[in-house]
């Protein structure tokens, strides 16, 4: 049976994290760990009764979705792992990648994609593959959660370099219109802080961006040595021949 201090504890931070108070949810989640430690409940041992799991895992729960609404990835992979201690049968087991991750969950195949929690990092991972990025920006406002948007804008944030790579590759300038659209901005304002970020030339008179060009290096091809290299090699293959 959890500690009175444990199960009061446990109240506390779930109506201090529903409330929206991050900065107390913070500091009853160091207290709650040091709790759960205590009583053998942070990484379950022996035969603890179902309730004290639940109890555990909803702290746990609630620790990985204020690392998300704190931006805090590292605190999040810590709560995302030991959580999986919970998902799969009380055993610890370290997932590789998200495929190994659905096939953990104890659910039929179809099933998978009519859970909306579910469906939606399956759809982007999909849509990433495929290079459909205006889906991936267009599922920000379809997140069944709101924990959901955070890892959204952070794919945006890779997929948007992405783009601008293959921008100063393919242009020497673009419109400030056309590059905001291209690059999923909603205003001007994002897209300059952007550019500034890349290096680019803004030109606000003009209304467009000059691509910073990258200096190639050029390579002298020794075509003469190659030719007699090639020579020698057709009378080497003669004589085998």
């Amino acid at each position: 049976m959890a500690p009175p201090q444990l199960v009061q504890l446990y109240k506390e931070i779930q109506q201090t994290f529903m409330s929206g108070n991050l900065q107390q949810t913070g500091v009853l989640l160091t207290k709650l760990k040091i709790a759960l430690t205590e009583a053998g409940l942070l990484v379950p041992l022996g035969t603890p009764s179902p309730q004290d799991l639940v109890i555990a895992r909803d702290i746990l729960e609630v620790g990985a979705f204020w690392s998300i609404r704190t931006k805090d990835i590292p605190s999040f992979d810590r709560y995302f792992s030991q959580l999986q201690t919970f998902y799969n049968d009380y055993r610890l087991n370290r997932i590789a990648d998200f495929h190994t991750t659905l096939e953990s969950l104890p659910l039929p195949a179809d099933a998978l994609t009519s859970n909306p929690y579910i469906a939606h990092p399956i759809n982007l991972e999909q849509w990433l593959m495929e290079g459909s990025y205006s889906k991936v920006w267009n599922a920000r406002e379809e997140a069944p959660a709101e924990e959901y948007k955070f890892f959204v804008d952070s794919l945006m944030g890779t997929i948007r370099n992405e783009i601008a790579s293959c921008e100063e590759t393919a242009y020497d300038s673009l419109p400030l219109k056309d590059a905001a659209t291209l690059l999923f901005f909603k205003n001007q304002s994002e897209l300059l802080t952007f550019a500034q970020q890349r290096g680019w030339q803004v030109d606000l008179t003009a209304g467009k961006i000059t691509f910073a060009k990258k200096t190639e290096e050029k390579v002298e091809i020794p075509k003469e040595k190659l030719i007699l290299a090639n020579l020698q090699y057709a009378r080497e293959l003669e004589q085998i021949v």
